[in-house]
């Protein structure tokens, strides 16, 4: 069921509530042509594509929902290993999504967790999407074996947000200003580009119910999703479209990114942009012209 509401986060989108399965999912809409999926990442909701959106929308009907659980989106707790917010599962509802929005086949850029949902995306549902771009991540499984080969104190949320609840809920829910800012300061190339307007929107979205589903999310990571991956890499499944990945210059631990993308994809081309890991934000016109040049090659 799709049904209007009055207003949301971005003065330029058109708003709608669409129930899929038990979630109830909000997605801004703007532009006309091919469609885009824009997916979000951790701990941040679609607000992180403001800067983005009105350029592609120029020559793309964009589609800017927040993430099962994340911000205005809401659905029930996950299960103790994160059941519920597995990529897969997550993957197969924003396919719902679209098609409830009468798009068939789509584009999809992710950034962060919303990547991760977009490559599971792109593996399970290869009839619906058409191309890929992917910000700032290496495959799930990847990430696990280089968390293992060596520590890294930028890896904590992985670990933190993925014990039993409601340990890390009520850590995060008792300081949770100070808990964005730390994430936001220390992941930025220059912490300026979250300003004070993004950052009060992710701190009114992190309520309760948010918290909980992004520790549903890791815990899904840590449980299920490294398995699926598992599962393809043994069984030699690729994805099929072009995938883009893009890089923020001053993000850690990522400079073999294209060389681990490379055994994911059939059709990789590879990007770094100014910034560190928040890229929509910290580099959004760069990123604008990236995506229209990718999303309208020809095959």
């Amino acid at each position: 069921m799709v049904r209007r509401v009055a207003d949301g986060p971005i003065a330029t989108m058109q708003y709608h509530r669409i129930r899929i399965g038990d979630a109830d999912y909000l997605a801004g809409l703007a532009g006309n042509g091919p469609p885009v999926l824009l997916l979000h990442g951790f701990p941040q909701t679609h607000y992180c594509w403001r800067d983005v959106i009105p350029l592609i929308a120029r020559e793309h009907t964009v589609v800017a929902p927040d993430l099962r659980g994340y911000g205005a989106s809401s659905a029930p707790a996950g299960g103790p290993r994160g059941e519920g917010f597995s990529k897969r599962e997550m993957a197969d509802e924003l396919v719902e999504l679209m098609a409830a929005l009468e798009l068939t086949r789509f584009a999809v850029v992710g950034h962060d967790r919303g990547a991760r949902v977009g490559y599971r995306m792109a593996l399970d549902h290869r009839n619906h999407v058409d191309r890929l771009v992917v910000l700032n991540v290496v495959p799930t499984l990847d990430q696990f074996e280089r968390m293992g080969d060596g520590p890294s104190l930028g890896y904590w949320p992985w670990f933190l947000l993925a014990q039993p609840a409601p340990f890390p809920e009520r850590l995060i829910a008792a300081e949770r200003e100070h808990f964005l800012r730390f994430v936001f300061d220390s992941w930025t190339g220059d912490p300026r580009a979250i300003d004070a307007d993004a950052f009060g929107e992710y701190l009114r979205a992190m309520d309760e119910a948010t918290i909980a589903s992004m520790c549903a999310d890791y815990r899904a990571s840590f449980w299920i999703d490294r398995q699926d991956d598992a599962a393809d890499r043994e069984g030699g499944r690729l994805i099929d479209c072009p995938v883009l990945l893009v890089t923020g210059a001053e993000e850690a631990q990522l400079g073999d990114a294209p060389t681990i993308w490379r055994r994911w994809a059939r059709d990789l081309h590879a990007l770094t942009l100014p910034g560190g890991h928040f890229i929509p934000e910290e580099a959004s016109l760069e990123l604008a012209v990236a995506l229209v040049e990718f999303l309208g090659m020809r095959p």
